[in-house]
């Protein structure tokens, strides 16, 4: 089992940052990837930014550029700095971790909110 706290998030004007953070307890072992995912009102949830064992990160489209993942060492945090923020990036922010055999754990959540 793997447990998953995020922190971070919050309100800001667009154009500000955020940095997100993700703790992660338990079977760290077990963990081939830890990454980020969004979901907005209405929407699906989305991945925002994922990072493996090896530290290939890897991005969507729409946040390429403006924000950067990047976890420590020890595979027990991962961070999500985000910059220049637009409205369009409001949404609730869940961390997740990809083990190598079983399903993803994810964290509750932190809300985001960019206002114009």
């Amino acid at each position: 089992q793997v447990q998953l706290v995020e922190s971070g998030g919050g309100l800001v004007q667009a154009g500000g940052s955020l940095r997100l953070s993700c703790a992660a307890s338990g079977s760290i072992g077990a963990i081939a990837a830890m990454g980020w995912y969004r979901q907005a009102p209405g929407k699906q949830r989305e991945l925002v930014a994922q990072i493996t064992r090896s530290s290939s990160p890897n991005y969507a489209g729409s946040v390429k550029g403006r924000f950067t993942i990047s976890r420590d060492n020890a595979n027990t945090a991962v961070y999500l700095q985000m910059s220049s923020l637009k409205p369009e990036d409001t949404a609730v922010y869940y961390c997740n971790a990809r083990p190598y055999d079983g399903p993803a754990y994810w964290g509750q959540g932190t809300r985001v909110s960019v206002s114009a």
